[in-house]
């Protein structure tokens, strides 16, 4: 990697993040990189690094999370809007005892919920709700409604005006699509890196959590996900795929294992982030899955 050129990390919180698997994915980075192409950004700290570490010529993320793309859209271009908006919310909420904050958040999911606002209003809520709402779970019902319960934070940080500034910063010339991760083959070419983490397979049924919209991401999604790693890969372009490790719970489960079986497959240790029960937050495995070495 070339030295630090900005200090690049996510402004959300974001299940399945990838910052504590980081180091591991950086040892997959081609060794030199100047278009990149990540279609699922979700909370994208692999961007950020990738952004802040390589002399990017051209990138594209994309998300079919409307309201996630609105947010980068409105962090790119209207940052300082963005972070007068969140000043406000902050010195509203903070002062607030737990049960008038309680009042307050869910008076915030009901407008983002039923207003469907869009630019720097529709930004600063969502943020709001990410930095408040349990654990930073983006999940909505069937009919696309946010329905995460307040969280228990004493001091949030709603407004990271630092980290929202830098985050614009390496968001510039970047090429922000909203829609299906298939529409990123037409800026794909053989030169570009591709970095994909879609939603993960669950490993159990009760452990499934694919809701970021309301859209299903089920194993057909996942054989269609493959067919289009298959056609980027005869383009010449180099792919890095994150998953689930479904052999964590069955042995005997090869999904992946005959899914990507012509592709090269790392299991990377990691920690449960994300559970009702603590005493379920442990160490598995998760994939790595490499075109070429």
């Amino acid at each position: 990697m070339q030295p630090l050129l900005n200090e690049g990390k996510p402004f959300l919180k974001w299940v399945g993040g990838k910052s504590q698997l980081l180091s591991e994915i950086r040892k997959r980075y081609p060794a030199t990189i100047d278009r990149y192409c990540e279609p699922f950004i979700g909370g994208g700290a692999v961007f950020f690094d990738i952004m802040a570490h390589y002399p990017i010529k051209n990138a594209y993320i994309s998300d079919r999370n409307a309201t996630l793309i609105n947010t980068y859209r409105v962090v790119q271009k209207e940052v300082e809007q963005l972070i007068s908006a969140l000043s406000e919310i902050h010195e509203a909420y903070i002062k607030l005892d737990h049960g008038s904050r309680k009042v307050y958040y869910n008076g915030v999911r009901e407008q983002f919920n039923t207003q469907r606002l869009d630019g720097i209003e529709s930004a600063a809520l969502f943020i709001f709700l990410n930095k408040t709402c349990f654990n930073g779970l983006f999940r909505v019902n069937k009919s696309g409604l946010f329905n995460v319960p307040m969280g228990a934070y004493k001091n949030p940080l709603i407004c990271d005006s630092k980290t929202l500034r830098q985050a614009s910063s390496l968001l510039q010339d970047t090429e922000i699509h909203c829609g299906d991760y298939a529409d990123s083959l037409s800026f794909i070419d053989e030169k570009t890196f591709v970095y994909i983490d879609p939603p993960y397979r669950p490993l159990t049924k009760t452990s499934s959590f694919t809701s970021y919209n309301e859209s299903c991401f089920d194993d057909d999604e996942q054989r269609r996900l493959a067919d289009f790693i298959d056609t980027i890969d005869k383009i010449g372009c180099k792919v890095v795929l994150s998953n689930s490790d479904p052999k964590n719970v069955d042995a005997n489960d090869s999904f992946f294992d005959d899914l990507y079986r012509k592709l090269t497959i790392a299991r990377i240790p990691a920690k449960r982030m994300v559970n009702r029960n603590a005493s379920d937050r442990g160490s598995i495995n998760e994939l790595l899955i490499l075109n070429r070495g």
